[in-house]
């Protein structure tokens, strides 16, 4: 296989030069090649997946394939819902539940032909920066296995920048798309909130979450954007707005002409960012000029208060969430004497300890006593971060910045939470405010050898102008 991307194969599986069952043999071969190294899966049903490619392959010698790419595999983070197979969130409390549904994004791919392949690791509920917070072993970055691949979508990172499958989807909460897709040199997309369903999604912060794909480019991520996006009843903050055509926004994609690009100059000033990702954002700069773009300097003032705002609404609304897991109706259960040690013993055996800090912090911030100190405070100020954005796009179409700090850290790098918190400062604005943004490969760190990622970050609605950006810049 020449090109193993999405719309690389579907030329492929068109003209009858590949089957499905091809492709899907390649996957598995790469797999067992290098998974034991990087270990991205969970789990991987291969007797359903084959059966799957068999059909895909039926379909298309009938003349009857249900799009160009009927027959292509698509990794599963591990917190989406996929019919018959795990759901555990990496979490022992979750470990044996098997989902009983498709989750909207993945009825929406299968209806299209795509193959749901494998079950992604991922941080225990998607709480970590790192994929180092699963409950049943960490993920290792492809560039470099000594480092992590980052998180909460680690898993899903690596399996496509090791090539095991063409792409995959992965959710975002406070960057858990955009930062693993920066440190593993893929591409990876957060829409605006609302945009894609989040039905059959297991709710970390209910604001915040977003599904979205990790692709090898930004037209495979166009792709299947165009499925997944669209109104759907089953989840109540859904978007009805039109969706799609993005796949046409990124071919008719030619120069930045005309457009107007913001650095926000407290991304640009932060004092952590490593010599690496400086000098790549100042690359980056040029090129976007030269492409015919013109750079206006923004702020966004509130910025210096998202970290602490985003660990106050998503803690809070993990606590909230993570209620339901008592092991009485679902899940795993510790034996017991009585109904209340059961809740303990459950709890405090299936979470993991991170899992534990956030749902402690967000009990203590939504308390009598606190809640209007903290949580509705951050609420406030969450507003503030929202009317930033807005009074910077008055003046840009898009915003050019950092995914991250640094490059991918090594394993136990980071062993004070803080300092893992804020691995996510350039990504977890975006989510409080709601709008839509891209990680795509900027450059490499001359040192260590890792990928630098760069992120545009757009309006509530525009995905068609970060498209059309993030696909210049990429060319």
């Amino acid at each position: 296989m020449t090109d193993f991307t999405v719309a690389g194969l579907a030329q492929e599986l068109t003209a009858g030069t590949l089957s499905s069952v091809e492709l899907v043999r390649e996957c598995l071969t790469r797999i067992d090649a290098r998974d034991g190294e990087i270990r991205a899966f969970l789990e991987i049903d291969r007797e359903k997946i084959l059966a799957d490619a068999a059909a895909s392959d039926a379909r298309r010698a009938a003349g009857k394939a249900l799009s160009i790419y009927d027959g292509i595999p698509v990794g599963i983070k591990d917190c989406i819902a996929v019919k018959g197979e795990r759901c555990s969130c990496a979490s022992k409390i979750l470990e044996p539940v098997k989902s009983p549904f498709d989750s909207t994004a993945v009825a929406r791919l299968k209806k299209a032909g795509f193959i749901p392949f494998g079950r992604l690791n991922m941080d225990e509920f998607a709480m970590g920066s790192s994929c180092e917070n699963s409950a049943f072993h960490p993920t290792c970055n492809p560039r470099d296995p000594s480092r992590v691949p980052g998180g909460s979508s680690g898993g899903s990172a690596a399996a496509v920048a090791a090539g095991f499958v063409p792409a995959a989807l992965g959710s975002d909460t406070g960057g858990s798309i955009r930062q693993p897709a920066a440190f593993c040199g893929i591409t990876g997309v957060k829409p605006t909130y609302g945009r894609v369903s989040r039905s059959g999604l297991v709710a970390f912060a209910s604001s915040l979450d977003q599904i979205g794909p990790m692709t090898q480019n930004v037209t495979d991520a166009a792709i299947l954007l165009d499925f997944m996006a669209g109104f759907d009843l089953m989840d109540s903050t859904s978007l009805p707005n039109p969706a799609g055509g993005w796949l046409k926004a990124v071919q008719g994609a030619k120069d930045l002409k005309g457009m107007k690009i913001g650095l926000p100059k407290e991304y640009f000033a932060s004092e952590g960012l490593s010599p690496a990702v400086a000098w790549t954002m100042e690359q980056a700069v040029a090129r976007v000029r030269d492409l015919g773009a013109e750079t206006v300097a923004v702020s966004l003032p509130h910025t210096k208060y998202a970290v602490a705002v985003y660990y106050i609404v998503a803690t809070a609304e993990a606590s909230a969430n993570l209620a339901r897991f008592d092991g009485i109706r679902y899940g795993a259960r510790a034996e017991s004497g009585d109904l209340i040690e059961s809740y303990f013993r459950t709890r405090g055996q299936g979470f993991g300890d991170e899992v534990k800090r956030r749902i402690l912090l967000g009990t203590y911030v939504l308390s009598s006593g606190y809640y209007d100190a903290y949580y509705l405070r951050a609420q406030k100020v969450r507003t503030l971060i929202r009317r930033d954005f807005e009074e910077a796009f008055r003046v840009c179409d898009v915003m050019l910045t950092p995914v991250t700090p640094a490059v991918a850290f090594h394993f136990g790098e980071k062993s004070d939470p803080l300092q893992m918190y804020l691995s996510d400062i350039f990504t977890i604005a975006l989510n409080l405010a709601g709008n839509c943004g891209i990680s795509l490969p900027g450059g490499t760190d001359p040192v260590s050898g890792m990928p630098v990622g760069v992120q545009f970050m757009g309006p509530a609605l525009e995905e068609a102008r970060l498209f059309r950006a993030a696909k210049v810049f990429e060319q």
